[in-house]
């Protein structure tokens, strides 16, 4: 961080510094800063070299795929819609999170003040660090490497579709800033609330009266996928020059939006912690007093609330759009509980923060206070999976008996499993976390790049084996399969609350999070 001059000061470093170059040098300091903080240096660089190379492997492998001409032109036909795909997921996961990650905590920056140019291009280079984003990524290469399979254009197709990657990641968050500026106005949550419901009936009336296949057919990303497909060299370098000028005007239109939300206070954060609370009655028991804090503390936070939201509903209005049968619904309560745990659940006890001091001097039994948390925490993610599958049903007629049966055990089963690695996870590396602004995570990027991969890989393997399951007749199959799923899971939470029990291990989990 740049600090005021001093006696020891250099000459060289008295000379005044563009104005321009002073949040990219910010940005240098607090990434520095950032990675100075990682734990397991060895896991961090292993895990930098995995992602290099499954990107490598995604750009190239698919070309070497055999498979026919016609395979491979349907392939490239559906390259535009999903270049414009990715624009949309880019933005409805930066609006979620309130315009992007932090570079630098709220409580860090009232010491370490940053400028919102830094704090936009801190969310530019963390945006790539999400297993969704990268998923995302790794299937546009692949699906342009196998689509061209003639490896030098395929080399020269993947330059454009990186640049999109860009493009997109910062057109994301230049709607995502705009619209927390917007959300900062008086009424502006109303506004947005309003705009929001209109694009979902927009996008419920162009799919239902079957115009979105043409919607798709001119989708602005069809010049792009002919200039990165293309045999004419000039019309390529052309595609790349228009395409290296948008991203360079869409980082920086994304300081304009980003100071308007730094000037505006964020009411949504401020109401939680000004707002007048009127005393509740004295609970019956001590297990009602820690289930009224712990669903407390779950709702009260911004960032819960919105992640709810989106996950509850994106995949559910997803599933409503595509009429998704009931055996393709059962993969979709795996993907918005893997979510729903991202949001709190792998640090689940830093939701009290330092209030977890406190709660270690209430006269309430350890393990008590383990099975509230877990409780609470299914809940979170049992109401998301519900509503999903609610919406996603709209469409998908009378399910059978096994189908029923195959998405309740998938519910079940997805959530303990999840509930299970999350607690497991929040007592072997806690962090210190201060959840009260939107864009806060529950622990480092790279961090959670790992978490999310792990419960989207599990949950979805899940999914997919219950979504066969849904196709057998005899529903008893399923349900015997669940309860394997569940006894194994469950067994390894109870291990994990006997971890808890221990004042040892509490004590060093108690300590990190309330540091």
């Amino acid at each position: 961080m740049p600090t005021a001059l001093s006696s020891t000061d250099t000459n060289r470093a008295a000379r005044p510094e563009p104005r321009w170059l002073r949040p990219v040098r910010d940005v240098g300091h607090l990434m520095r800063f950032r990675a100075a903080a990682v734990r397991r240096r060895a896991a961090f660089w292993w895990a930098v070299l995995l992602l290099g190379g499954i990107t490598v492997a995604a750009a190239t492998v698919p070309a070497f795929v055999p498979a026919d001409d016609d395979r491979r032109l349907e392939i490239a036909v559906l390259l535009p819609s999903a270049m414009a795909g990715i624009l949309a997921i880019s933005a409805i996961s930066s609006v979620a999170s309130g315009g992007g990650r932090e570079l630098i905590t709220r409580e860090q920056g009232v010491a370490f003040p940053v400028s919102p140019t830094t704090d936009h291009l801190g969310a530019l280079l963390l945006a790539p660090l999400n297993i969704a984003w990268l998923i995302q990524a790794w299937v546009l290469l692949g699906a342009t490497a196998y689509a061209l399979a003639n490896p030098v254009q395929v080399a020269f197709a993947q330059v454009v579709m990186v640049l999109w990657l860009g493009i997109a990641t910062a057109l994301g968050q230049v709607i995502a800033w705009t619209v927390e500026a917007v959300r900062r106005r008086p009424r502006g949550v109303v506004t947005m609330r309003v705009v929001l419901g209109a694009l979902a009936v927009t996008g419920l009336y162009v799919q239902l009266s079957g115009q979105l296949t043409d919607v798709l057919d001119r989708v602005p990303t069809l010049w792009l996928v002919v200039g990165a497909v293309t045999d004419d060299v000039g019309r390529w370098a052309l595609t790349v020059a228009v395409q290296v000028g948008v991203l360079a005007l869409t980082v920086l239109a994304g300081t304009i939006p980003a100071h308007w939300a730094a000037r505006r206070l964020p009411h949504d954060e401020l109401r939680v912690e000004a707002d007048t609370r009127t005393p509740r009655p004295m609970p019956w028991s001590q297990l009602t007093a820690l289930l009224r804090i712990d669903r407390a503390s779950v709702w009260r936070a911004v960032p819960m609330r919105r992640g709810m939201a989106v996950l509850a509903i994106g995949p559910g209005l997803v599933a409503l759009l595509g009429d998704l049968p009931w055996s393709t619904i059962t993969v979709l309560p795996g993907l918005v509980v893997s979510g729903g745990a991202l949001l709190f659940g792998v640090n689940a006890w830093c939701l009290d923060g330092r209030g977890l001091l406190w709660r270690e001097n209430l006269p309430a039994e350890p393990g008590l206070v383990f099975a509230v948390r877990a409780l609470v925490l299914a809940e979170f993610l049992g109401v998301a999976s519900l509503v999903t599958i609610v919406l996603a049903s709209l469409r998908a007629g009378v399910p059978t008996l096994a189908e029923l049966t195959a998405v309740a055990c998938t519910v079940t089963v997805v959530t303990v499993q999840v509930v299970g690695a999350a607690l497991r996870w929040s007592d072997q590396r806690p962090y210190s976390v201060d959840l009260r602004s939107a864009r806060a995570t529950p622990a480092p990027p790279v961090v959670m790049v790992g978490y999310s991969a792990r419960l989207a890989l599990s949950t979805t393997l899940t999914g997919l084996l219950f979504s066969g399951l849904a196709r057998v007749p005899d529903p008893t199959i399923s349900l015997l399969v669940a309860v394997v799923f569940l006894a194994w899971s469950s067994w390894r939470l109870v291990r994990t609350r006997r971890r808890w029990v221990d004042p040892v291990a509490r004590a060093r989990v108690v300590t990190a999070v309330a540091a």
